[in-house]
């Protein structure tokens, strides 16, 4: 969506790529930022039910395309374990660092891939998040199941978890998918202008 709106206005290559740094590395400490929130109102808990880090990437992958969210997707929880090491207790947990790097990427990559049909027709973000979703969490059930010998992690636990996030998952289809169509309004009545 992003691109659109870029193109429209004439936009140089450099400026194109500075806008769209500036929006990634605001999408990204969102996802840094709103799982703190969760976990300091929800508690360590909070985190795997309402999937807080999930929210912001599926909207990066929507409005800069699947290379740009997946940059996202993979730098969300590496900038949030490196900030929460400095204080002595990273989140995500270094176990599950590369699954949610895998996942993540997964979510914002496939999002990413409809961002051009959801700049034509917004409704697209609702298919676009719940592929994304059910694509993501699939891919972290597999890497459990490949990699269970070497990991804390079994398809068990892994499971246990994707049915406790339910719910987030549910709102999330919701409600980004507003907030996208949300942008999308906004974005349009430049071009309409």
């Amino acid at each position: 969506m992003i691109e659109n709106v870029l193109v429209r206005s004439n936009i140089s290559f450099k400026v194109k790529i500075a806008v769209k740094s500036l929006i990634a590395a605001g999408i990204v400490a969102l996802a840094v930022i709103l799982p703190q929130l969760v976990h300091l109102a929800a508690g360590q808990a909070g985190g795997v039910k309402w999937l807080p880090m999930y929210a912001p990437v599926l909207i990066g992958g929507c409005l800069l395309g699947w290379a740009w969210g997946m940059g996202i997707g993979i730098m969300s929880p590496v900038v949030s374990f490196l900030i929460t090491l400095a204080f002595g207790n990273p989140m995500p947990a270094l176990t599950r660092l590369p699954f949610m790097m895998a996942e993540l990427a997964v979510f914002a990559a496939v999002t990413g891939l409809f961002s051009k049909k959801i700049a034509a027709n917004g409704w697209m973000a609702f298919p676009a998040v719940i592929l994304a979703q059910v694509s993501g969490r699939t891919l972290f059930m597999l890497l459990v199941l490949i990699f269970q010998s070497a990991t804390p992690f079994t398809p068990a636990v892994i499971w246990a978890q994707i049915q406790t996030g339910l719910l987030g998952l549910f709102l999330q289809a919701v409600i980004v998918p507003f907030i996208v169509m949300g942008l999308k309004s906004i974005l349009d009545r430049d071009k309409n202008d």
